[in-house]
């Protein structure tokens, strides 16, 4: 059995119903702040916490109504949890005895129902009906304030189990089978884990001790009592020994200690105080202290040890308590059958490394008893840790809470499967920022990754405050990506805006032979030669999400088909006589530069020709360019760019130009001369659009 639906109405950011689906094993719940994590925890306390304040106060509400809404009727809120029968579960299991009144569904597999619902009972509508209405305003406060100050106290709460319309309320005895523990983002570990007087500690001990015998398939139930008895006594006679030399260490004070009990009336009738006792080994858990050994024996208390390292070791302790409620031996009927746990953001708590071999263990571990565990958080690190199966996204989109999963936009299909697989490959920490980030762009190498948000700057564009992740995939891998966010193919997809930059490299290849094709710049392009066939593009992404489209939340921006190639050379056609641009690292730099000046002297095209050495370049240029049906300044613009994209090697220049332009920002922004810097129009129309609202 398995949680396998949360169903949430009313409560907090969730205004209409909605259905949050998790499955077996570990569920991590990521999303923005204020996304609903913290509200789905709490659900599911309010739900099979055990101890849990179930009486909500006003702002548990969903405050997204109007006034008419709240004239018309009380609000409440209902939650509501599915369970489901497990594939290899036992015909008749002890999870389904537990849940035997709670099913909707008797058929494999069967499906159980419980519902928790805040209302104001019916007796009360008509003085909340007379009251909403005589109030004489337009701020919707007012109305809150009237709920809470003479309505809240009067609402009630009920825990329905199987159809909630037949009001069958929860029995408590039911819901002690559920074990549910809840580790909240700031929480206080000393006060429950560094001695054995603490709870927790005591708990573990009690249950661990004599392990081996507990655990000792060979011996019948009551043979490990005896045995248990057995070395019980034997600690008590061991003690006596103990006992008697403090007795001894005490015979003489204790004549002086005790000779004010006579003076003060405390010995009448022949009754004297004294000293007696025994030890018995649960009396010595306070005794036993939590302590860190190191490889050289030393030892120190744990309150000695970091933050997030205690937090590790309280978690154990938690999970070992979780097997000891689950223990039927050790617990009989009292013992737990169904075992939660919910930690919100364990990375506050734990390094980056902690954190992902802290998940791996949870994925991995199947001694601890926990039936599903829920995870909140904003981690990178621990979404990388977990398969795309395991992630639940939640976002805001136009004012409403919305659900995501990630894994399940990926269907059976060989070419669904090759996608999920390579993004689970490419999903390491800084990458996993595409499911936290509002809006993300997506670029094909280390240039875009580098230069966008400098290019973002200088457009008073602000890509950390609009929540704007840039993410290098490394290529064209594209499609890959755009399946968890294409709404259009799959509900389950994320709906948030993604700009996709990417280079038209245009191809050609002769046609005799049918060879490969080949990179070719754009003056190479529908020449007057019938050997070869042309493509303006090679990337079918800017056809499948036009950036025209004004709809769409997904879109594919690229340079001018037939005008451009690649993001460096449409940069330098953009800027054709700024020397700025040819950094220490480019090769040919003075040939450029001295094209650059040239160009800007007012030369002709075999002029800036004459100045490039001998060569391939030079014979392709002067066959293929200077034929081309163009105005005279653009061809020397495409020279100098395809130059240039010759002579670079993009990773280093690009960081160069990072620099240089993040460095000369006010000269760039106002215009100075030698740094009259262009943005290429597609990305100035990529960055501001997913800049908007």
């Amino acid at each position: 059995m398995y949680i396998s639906e949360l169903i949430l109405e009313g409560f907090r950011g969730f205004k209409n119903k909605q259905n949050i689906e998790f499955h077996e094993g570990i569920n991590v719940i990521i999303g923005h702040n204020n996304s609903g994590k913290t509200t789905v925890i709490k659900a599911l306390e309010l739900l099979f916490g055990e101890k849990s304040n179930k009486q909500l106060s006003i702002d548990d509400f969903n405050k997204k109504v109007k006034i008419d809404e709240l004239k018309e009727k009380p609000p409440y809120i209902t939650i509501s949890a599915k369970l489901k029968e497990s594939n290899d579960e036992d015909e008749y299991s002890d999870d389904l005895v537990t849940v035997s009144t709670w099913l909707t569904k008797i058929n494999k597999p069967y499906e159980a129902l419980i519902t928790y619902k805040f209302f104001l009972p019916d007796k009360e509508l008509d003085d909340y009906i007379q009251a909403m209405n005589n109030i004489d305003s337009i701020d919707i406060q007012d109305y809150w304030y009237e709920i809470e100050y003479n309505f809240l106290r009067k609402y009630t709460y009920k825990v329905y189990v199987g159809n909630p319309e037949h009001q069958n309320v929860l029995e408590s005895e039911t819901i002690k089978k559920f074990d549910f523990q809840f580790l909240s983002a700031i929480r206080d570990v000393e006060r429950d884990m560094f001695s054995g007087r603490n709870s927790l500690l005591k708990e573990v001990i009690d249950f661990f001790i004599d392990y081996e015998v507990k655990i000792n398939t060979e011996l019948t139930v009551e043979s490990k009592k005896q045995e248990i008895k057995k070395r019980r006594r034997e600690f008590t006679n061991d003690a006596k020994g103990l006992i008697e030399k403090l007795q001894n260490r005490m015979e003489s004070g204790k004549k002086h200690m005790l000779k004010y009990a006579e003076e003060t009336g405390a010995s009448l009738d022949s009754l004297k105080p004294s000293f007696d006792g025994r030890i018995l080994d649960t009396e010595l858990y306070s005794a036993l202290k939590l302590v860190v050994e190191n490889e050289t024996g030393i030892r120190l208390p744990a309150s000695q040890n970091g933050l997030g390292y205690n937090n590790l070791i309280y978690i154990s302790l938690l999970l070992a308590k979780m097997q000891k409620n689950a223990s039927g031996e050790y617990l009989g009927s009292n013992a737990k059958v169904f075992s939660m746990l919910a930690i919100e953001e364990p990375e506050a708590h734990l390094h980056p490394n902690m954190q992902y071999k802290f998940l791996k263990f949870l994925s991995k571990n199947k001694e601890n008893k926990v039936r599903q565990i829920f995870i909140t958080t904003h981690s990178t690190n621990i979404t990388a840790a977990v398969d795309l199966d395991n992630i639940i996204v939640l976002y805001k989109s136009n004012g409403e809470f919305k659900i995501a999963y990630p894994g399940k936009v990926f269907d059976d299909s060989d070419d669904d499967k090759a996608s999920k697989n390579y993004i689970q490959r490419f999903l390491d920490v800084t990458k996993a920022d595409i499911f936290f980030a509002k809006s993300v762009i997506f670029v094909e190498g280390i240039s875009e990754q580098l230069l966008i948000p400098e290019f973002a700057k200088i457009l008073n564009c602000n890509l950390i405050d609009s929540q704007v992740s840039i993410v290098n995939i490394g290529g064209r891998y594209f499609e890959h990506f755009l399946k968890l966010f294409d709404t259009t193919k799959s509900d389950y997809a994320i709906r948030k805006k993604v700009a996709c930059l990417t280079d038209l490299d245009p191809v050609k290849r002769k046609k005799e032979d049918n060879s490969r094709w080949i990179k070719a710049f754009p003056f190479e392009l529908n020449n007057d030669d019938d050997r070869y066939e042309y493509k303006d593009y090679s990337n079918n992404i800017i056809d499948l999400y036009p950036s025209e489209n004004i709809e769409a939340f997904i879109k594919a921006y690229s340079q001018k088909k037939g005008e451009s190639c690649t993001f460096e050379y449409d940069i330098v056609l953009s800027n054709p006589t700024l020397q700025a641009l040819v950094t220490k690292s480019v090769s040919n730099s003075d040939e450029i530069k001295d094209m650059m000046s040239a160009l800007e002297s007012g030369e002709n095209l075999d002029s800036l020709i004459g100045k490039i050495r001998n060569g391939d370049f030079k014979n392709l240029v002067e066959k293929e360019l200077k034929s081309k049906d163009m105005d005279d300044n653009l061809k020397m613009a495409h020279l100098i760019a395809a130059r240039y994209l010759k002579s670079i090697q993009k990773g280093i220049v690009a960081q160069e130009l990072a620099y240089i332009i993040s460095e000369n920002y006010n000269k760039i922004t106002s215009g100075e001369k030698g740094f009259d810097f262009i943005i290429p129009n597609y990305i100035e129309e990529a960055i501001k659009w997913i800049c908007q609202e």
